[in-house]
Formats: structure tokens, C-alpha cells, sequence
């Protein structure tokens, strides 16, 4: 098994070397001796005949390439893959494009909260049979008042009207091996949030309704349009989401499942990522009544404006990103942050939003949440910097992956040393070591983990006599992560 395996990963680069050569051939492509590392200078060599014209597609559909198959030694395979796009890039003819263009949708009865259709971003990987499906996040509304208010301020998360005609992905939705090591060659989906109803809605617009709510139906719909172009033929399709987009896919990674399986797609595996979508339906720090977005908590928005099915256990296997002390999570539990020192109580709660996070994740069985005071991760560009335990986010998804891939062969056990549990135990916000640059909001100075607390209100001699230690010890602790 492991040789084939091994010829399988050769057979892989070898493609990826012979797409090389044939770019560095193509006609008006600058060719030219070069040294070659550790070797001598190659003689020039005389012109190749001109090849026939033939447009980008059907140059990219000759070399079907599929980098499913390579399991081990990632590491290795992405440094050679990145030090050959580099040899490459001065004989290539063109800038490689790497934004994801706009499709509106072509059934237009499917829209945005205004009327105005609703849409998805695509690159294609040719030969890739890996699609990533990315939710956009961004709040919600729940009634007219609040919509009304959205639809003034946050305008493109209710219309389609100004959306540009190009994005560039990032973090996940990166197509460089380097920002994104394991999905970086996936056909890439982003669909924009513009129907403010956590995904779930399937409301169209009337006389009666001043604003369409169709979130799941949007998601269904860019299924649809996929399908003929490659979906169809796809191993495995990831729904990934953050924030909102995080809480969609909860609500919707079933749905998507069953779709495919309705249409005769059954070799489609089916997934779902995450990320900051995990909030809990707890007590607020003050309670206050359920009047604008930004003080509502999104169990109780889930309760008055959309159809959530609670204690539906999730039949497909799901992914689950989460910030220990999420921002949004505080915002919601009235918890406002603005560079002042909390008070006692307030960090009491902070505490205690950790341990409750932790204690409803405890039997997740794929999960990544560190101790971090933040909110949304997958798509920033640190995403590959924060680890767990010693493990990097993207390391525990492609641990993940191949423990899929191995119970559907063989119902093997996990791999050792690719953990797929991953949650900080030590107590505060920013404790470990690894957590995204804090920066003090008055002076945007950045602040180290013992500014950051002290900032925050902590108090170190105290928090030491409650543990039983001295002062020194702890600080040693907060700085090492301990």
C-alpha cells in the first residue's frame, strides 16, 4: 500500500513538472539559458515549432491534475510545488489569475433582501475534484425596524447592486499553496451574504413583505448552477461559513447532503467547517430587550425570525472552528469592549464564557478553539499562524480529512500525532502564546499578553493569592501560556 501510495505522489508532480515545461514552451513565452541550482548552465536550445493556437480552457483541461492523492510529506510536496511556480514565473506568458468572478444567479426569483438577484464567486481548479463552498458572515435582521436600519447602513449584505465583478480569496479561499496549504487547489465558491436571515430563510419578497429572506434557497440554488460545471463530478465538497455564515453551515450541511443524493449524487462527500458560528444560548451580562441586531442574541433571533431545527443531531460530519472567548458572543451577552478596563464582574463573565464554551465543545469530535479574544478566523491571513497544543488550524483539517478518507476505506483509527480535538485548557483570553496581534483601541499600540490583561482590568497579585502562588510565577505563566 505505501508504495503505491508513493508512485501515486510521483505520478502527481511529474504532472505538475510536465505542465511546467509545457508553459515555459508556449510561443512568445521568453526562453533562455539559466543556471540550474547545483549544476551547470544548460546550452540553448532551437525553437520548437509553432503550436497549434488554442484558447486558456482547453490548455488547462489537458492536464487533468487531481493532488487528492498526495497524503504524506505535505510539507515537502507544497515547498516544490511553490519553488517551481517561482522558476516558472518569468517565462509565463501571463499574470496567473487567481480572483474568483461573479455569477448572479439565473433563476431570479431567487434574491437578495431588495429584489435584486442573488449570486456566488467562482475560480475554477481544473482537474481539482475538491469544492470548497464558503457562507459569507455578517449579523442579521429580524423585523422591519431592524432591516430597515441594515438596509441603510450595511447596504451589500441586502443587495447585489454594487457588488464587484472580482474577488480575491483569502486564508481558506486562497489559491496560494503558502497561505492555504491544503485547499489551496480546490474550485473555489464564495457566496455573498445578502439575505440577513443566518442562511435559513426561504421567504420571497411581496406586497406584504418588504424584503425577501432566502438564504437557504440561495445555497440550493448555487448547487444547481454548479453541478454541470464540475460539482457533479466532485469527491469531496466542504461547506465552510464564519459568523453567520459559521451558523449556516450548521443549519444547512444536511440539506446540502440530501440535495446532491436527491439529484443521483451520492459519491459526493458532503462536509462542514465552522468557523465563529458556535454561539451559546446563555445568560446575558445585562439583560436588555430584544429591539436592535447588535444586542439580540442570535438564539433568540433563531427564535423569533427564523426556522431553526433544534435538537436536530447533524447527520454529516462537521468541522468546528471557535474562538474560546469570541467578540461576538461578548457583544451579544452586552459585553462591550472599548479599550476601557472592565470591571470585576465583567471579567468574572469573560472567565466564565470560556469555561461554558469549553463544556458545550467537550464532546464535539473534530474541533479547533483556542483561548483568544477575537471573532472569525478561516479566511484571515493568520489563520495558518495560531495553533493548539502545538498544531496549526490547517494542520487539523488535513488530519481531519485523511481520518475521513481512511473510516470510509478501512474504519481505521485517527493517525497518531494528528490530533483532530483541539481546545486551549488554560483559563484566560490571550493565553496562549500563538493568538492574533492584540492592539490597544486608543493608541493602536500593540500589546503583549500581561499588557493585554492588565489592560483589561486583571489583577495579577489577586488572581495569585486565588491560586496559591506567587505573583512572578503567574506572570511567568500568562507570558509562556501555561
Amino acid at each position: 500500500m505505501k508504495n503505491g501510495r508513493t508512485q501515486g505522489r510521483r505520478v502527481t508532480l511529474g504532472s505538475v513538472l510536465g505542465l511546467g515545461l509545457v508553459l515555459c514552451l508556449i510561443p512568445g513565452t521568453a526562453v533562455g539559458a539559466r543556471r540550474i541550482r547545483g549544476g551547470r548552465t544548460s546550452p540553448p536550445r532551437r525553437a520548437l515549432p509553432a503550436a497549434p493556437q488554442r484558447d486558456r480552457t482547453e490548455t488547462a483541461e489537458s492536464f487533468p491534475l487531481d493532488f487528492t492523492a498526495v497524503e504524506e510529506n505535505m510539507d515537502n510536496f507544497m515547498t516544490q510545488v511553490k519553488n517551481l511556480a517561482q522558476s516558472l514565473y518569468p517565462c509565463s506568458a501571463q499574470k496567473l489569475d487567481y480572483d474568483m468572478k461573479l455569477h448572479l444567479l439565473d433563476n431570479s426569483s431567487v434574491t437578495c433582501n431588495d429584489g435584486t438577484p442573488a449570486g456566488y464567486y467562482l475560480k475554477e481548479s481544473k482537474g481539482s475534484k475538491r469544492w470548497l463552498i464558503f457562507l459569507e458572515g455578517g449579523w442579521y435582521c429580524f423585523n422591519k425596524e431592524t432591516c430597515d436600519s441594515r438596509y441603510e447602513t450595511l447596504r451589500r449584505f441586502m443587495s447585489s447592486s454594487k457588488w464587484p465583478q472580482t474577488k480575491t480569496g483569502t486564508g481558506i479561499l486562497s489559491s496560494l499553496p503558502e497561505e492555504n496549504p491544503h485547499w489551496w487547489n480546490a474550485n473555489m465558491v464564495f457566496i455573498p451574504y445578502c439575505s440577513s436571515d443566518v442562511w435559513s430563510g426561504a421567504t420571497a419578497k411581496t406586497l406584504q413583505n418588504d424584503y425577501a429572506f432566502m438564504g437557504s434557497l440561495i445555497i440550493q440554488e448555487v448547487l444547481e448552477e454548479l453541478l454541470p460545471q464540475g460539482l457533479d463530478k466532485a469527491k469531496v465538497l466542504l461547506l465552510a461559513g464564519s459568523s453567520a455564515g459559521g451558523t449556516g453551515v450548521l443549519l444547512n450541511v444536511d440539506r446540502v447532503s440530501e440535495l446532491l443524493e436527491s439529484r443521483g449524487h451520492t459519491s459526493v462527500q458532503v462536509r462542514g467547517l465552522a468557523d465563529s458560528g458556535w454561539f451559546l444560548d446563555n445568560k446575558q451580562y445585562h439583560y436588555t430587550d430584544c429591539l436592535d441586531a447588535v444586542n439580540c442574541a442570535p438564539t433568540e433571533v433563531i427564535k423569533r425570525g427564523i426556522n431553526l431545527r433544534r435538537g436536530v443531531q447533524l447527520e454529516q460530519p462537521v468541522f468546528v472552528v471557535q474562538w474560546l472567548f469570541d467578540e461576538a458572543q461578548l457583544t451579544v451577552d452586552n459585553i462591550h469592549l472599548t479599550g476601557q478596563p472592565v470591571q470585576e464582574g465583567q471579567w468574572r463573565y469573560i472567565q466564565n464564557l470560556g469555561t461554558e464554551m469549553r463544556n458545550t465543545l467537550k464532546d464535539v469530535p473534530a474541533m479547533f478553539a483556542p483561548a483568544c479574544l477575537s471573532h472569525e478566523f478561516i479566511t484571515r491571513n493568520y489563520w495558518t499562524d495560531v495553533q493548539v497544543k502545538g498544531t496549526s488550524l490547517s494542520r487539523a483539517l488535513h488530519c481531519w480529512d485523511r481520518s475521513l478518507q481512511e473510516n470510509s476505506r478501512n474504519n481505521k483509527p485517527p493517525q497518531k500525532g494528528c490530533p483532530l480535538h483541539l481546545m486551549d485548557s488554560c483559563p484566560w483570553p490571550h493565553c496562549n502564546p500563538s493568538c492574533p496581534t492584540i492592539r490597544d483601541q486608543a493608541t493602536g499600540q500593540e500589546m503583549n499578553v500581561i499588557q493585554f490583561l492588565m489592560h483589561m482590568g486583571f489583577d495579577v497579585q489577586k488572581m495569585a493569592q486565588q491560586q496559591g502562588m506567587d505573583a512572578s510565577k503567574l506572570l511567568g505563566m500568562l507570558s509562556s501560556g501555561s
